[in-house]
């Protein structure tokens, strides 16, 4: 499998604090990967820097081949590289429907942008039941549902998601951890970052953990999922 993301050596600071500290990471084409780890162990900041959304001091970061260091954000977008962030990001005065409009905005295909709307609402019902409605009146998984449905629309071949279950009930993050499974099935390739480590490797292919800025360990996600070091530390077992 060839590597649709591949970083190595990546250094990336904040003011005089350095965040991530050289670390090397790959997602392949059609794999389902997550980076778990603590609260600020460098994981955000890493998905920043893939997105150009934080300049990196040091390292390299390439997408499908090609350096990422220097490409505005919409450009990454246009490649096939969409980011979920960390707190949504909807656009709270637009209707569910155009927020999901606005995924597809670069493209062209009517039939195809109004097919992948219908799919997004099998996905899930209860935007379909409130399409007319603002997007700020929703509810924290529902605003959720919203920014994962309008990066799909965007039809990435990269698609990364920074804590998609943060702050959701147990229901709805079963809800949003099914629909992840599903488009990773469907052949979106997936860098999944995510507290709840027992679910992200129960999702994934591979696993990388973080901590205090470094990789300190990786491998088969099911394997990751019965080592003790994992279990004590972030299974709390």
């Amino acid at each position: 499998m060839t590597a649709m993301l591949k970083i190595s050596g990546l250094q990336v600071n904040y003011g005089g604090i350095q965040a991530v500290k050289g670390i090397d990471l790959e997602v392949r084409q059609g794999e389902l990967v997550t980076l778990i780890g603590a609260n600020g162990a460098g994981k955000t900041t890493t998905m920043k820097a893939i997105t150009g959304l934080k300049p990196f001091s040091a390292g390299n970061i390439e997408f499908i081949g090609e350096p990422v260091r220097g490409v505005p954000t919409h450009e990454l977008l246009k490649r096939g590289l969409a980011m979920v962030p960390e707190g949504r990001g909807i656009f709270a005065r637009m209707t569910i429907l155009e927020n999901m409009q606005m995924g597809a905005y670069l493209r062209r295909d009517r039939n195809g942008i109004k097919a992948d709307i219908e799919r997004m609402f099998g996905f899930f019902p209860r935007l379909q039941e409130r399409a007319s409605q603002l997007a700020g009146t929703l509810s924290g998984g529902e605003q959720q549902m919203l920014a994962m449905a309008r990066a799909i629309l965007s039809r990435p071949k990269l698609l990364l998601l920074d804590e998609p279950s943060m702050g959701l009930s147990p229901i709805m993050v079963e809800r949003i951890f099914e629909v992840v499974r599903e488009i990773s099935k469907e052949g979106i390739t997936v860098l999944l970052v995510e507290q709840n480590a027992r679910l992200a490797l129960q999702a994934a292919n591979r696993g990388y953990v973080m901590d205090s800025g470094l990789i300190t360990m990786q491998g088969d996600a099911k394997t990751m999922l019965d080592d003790p070091k994992v279990r004590a530390a972030y299974l709390g077992e």
